[in-house]
């Protein structure tokens, strides 16, 4: 089979890393998870004092862009690529809460927008890709030859995500998560730079009833025939 790009678009909470994780393992394809880059972005500023609840320097964080190494390190034992921000794991700080408060506002700024997409670019130059984010197969790349965008309810996506930190541990109620959900969207699709937009060729899948294997056996479906036709 012909090697393909996938890119993976879609609202948060959607499950498009899951998806994405589940499809680079079958096929043998490098898995990329933008929105950790982001999110190690985030935690970078939050760290070094460059935003709060009350306050975002982004010139501070725009000047320490240089100071930012990101890396993907695979971690044999889950089977996938954990987040490193300059040489430190952080895969497990970047999926709290407090950094999912702030990332769609680092995101929004447009030097990080291109110091990252530059890197996302130059990962996928050789395809076998799949990779999952806000902007993949609009600016990423605009020629993938299979594009997905992914929704769901802001309520149903807003249950998985509050699940997924309750059984982690963390200290949350439903309605603040909701309410992140939700200011994320709104951020995600009213940035000036690369919003969130389902790109015209994307197929769009909404999974608010569909479960990972019926949502994982549907895109391959969709990769066999595209595969096919190249």
């Amino acid at each position: 089979m012909k090697k393909i790009t996938i890119a993976i678009d879609g609202f948060s909470s959607t499950g498009k890393s899951t998806l994405a994780k589940q499809l680079a393992n079958h096929l043998g394809y490098i898995y990329v998870d933008t929105g950790a880059m982001y999110r190690a972005v985030a935690l970078f500023a939050m760290q070094n004092g460059c935003i709060n609840a009350d306050s975002f320097d982004k010139q501070t964080l725009i000047n320490s862009l240089p100071n930012i190494k990101l890396q993907f390190k695979f971690n044999t034992d889950l089977g996938f690529a954990e987040m490193y921000l300059n040489e430190a794991n952080v895969e497990t700080e970047i999926r709290t809460i407090e950094v999912s408060s702030f990332v769609s506002k680092v995101a929004e700024v447009s030097e990080v927008r291109t110091k990252l997409v530059e890197q996302q670019k130059e990962m996928g130059k050789d395809k076998a890709i799949v990779m999952d984010g806000r902007d993949i197969g609009t600016v990423v790349f605009p020629d993938a030859e299979l594009k997905i965008f992914m929704t769901a309810s802001a309520t149903t996506r807003a249950q998985r995500r509050y699940d997924e930190l309750v059984a982690k541990g963390d200290a949350v109620t439903f309605e603040e998560v909701l309410a992140n959900v939700e200011e994320r969207d709104y951020i995600d699709t009213h940035r000036k730079d690369s919003p969130l937009v389902m790109a015209e060729d994307a197929i769009e899948i909404d999974n608010s009833h569909l479960n990972r294997k019926e949502q994982f056996e549907l895109v391959l479906e969709l990769v066999s025939e595209i595969a096919k036709t190249i």
